[in-house]
């Protein structure tokens, strides 16, 4: 069985309890793809009528795992006013809050703009092979998307990599949900500091920031590159951060990470 994440997010928008079944597919271990488990909370939140606002930012805490089958999403605004809505969403299963995001929502007001400071130098996506995503020693939520390895942060290489690169798209149609489509792109890149490892340990997500440089519905490429870097891991917890462009090479997203990691 494979659902893909448009068809998932479809049924919390016609859902009155913006309920979902989570596809096995989508499964990162035990729980499902963070990307997933946010972008089904951040598209509950889109119900709500934003009078024309933007997504400009997402914290998400990801507070107990997120298991196949059923879920639903309750959500709050916290304050609505004239340029900024501020909510809130938990994503519940089994009686279980397992995600809980907070969202804010901005309406364009004319400013001073000045132009992102982000180097973009990639390596080209054909000069490296696609991942194959169907291999069974990867997590099954990869074979929802194409990827293009371009460099560093490979787990369990023990190369002690502080940095990683890839080329990544959605294999399936995600255009109605614009923001979710950036969303479930950023959370890809695994926990840089796997790459210290020659075996295999078990790393955890506690908490994940994303910056929106660009409003999502403004943004038209299907491949983006993705430049991440770690800033430290020491008692276990890991940090790391991400910028997120376009093939164009216009940055669109900043992404950061806190992560646990056991041996």
């Amino acid at each position: 069985m494979r659902t893909s994440l448009q068809n998932m997010l479809d049924t919390v928008i016609a859902s009155d309890d913006c309920g979902t079944d989570i596809c096995p597919s989508w499964l990162q271990g035990r729980a499902a793809f963070g990307g997933l488990a946010t972008s089904v909370a951040l598209t509950a939140l889109q119900k709500e009528d934003l009078e024309g606002k933007s997504l400009r930012s997402l914290m998400t805490n990801f507070v107990a795992p997120l298991p196949a089958g059923a879920t639903q999403v309750n959500t709050a605004v916290l304050r609505s006013g004239r340029s900024v809505t501020q909510s809130v969403a938990d994503v519940v299963a089994n009686g279980q809050i397992t995600t809980h995001v907070s969202a804010t929502f901005g309406a364009p007001r004319p400013s001073l703009a000045v132009a992102p400071v982000a180097a973009f130098n990639p390596d080209a996506r054909e000069s490296v092979a696609p991942l194959d995503s169907h291999d069974r020693r990867r997590p099954p939520f990869m074979s929802h998307f194409d990827i293009h390895w371009t460099g560093g942060g490979i787990p369990m290489a023990n190369t002690k990599s502080t940095s990683l690169s890839m080329w990544v798209r959605h294999k399936d149609d995600i255009s109605r949900h614009p923001e979710a489509k950036l969303v479930a792109l950023a959370d890809i890149p695994p926990a840089i500091i796997f790459s210290h490892y020659d075996r295999m340990i078990m790393i955890s997500s506690l908490s994940w920031s994303l910056d929106f440089v660009r409003p999502a519905e403004d943004v038209s490429s299907d491949w983006f590159y993705l430049e991440f870097e770690m800033h430290a891991a020491a008692d276990g917890y890991s940090q790391q951060s991400g910028k997120i462009f376009d093939a164009q090479g216009n940055l669109c997203l900043l992404t950061r990470q806190s992560m646990v990691y056991f041996e």
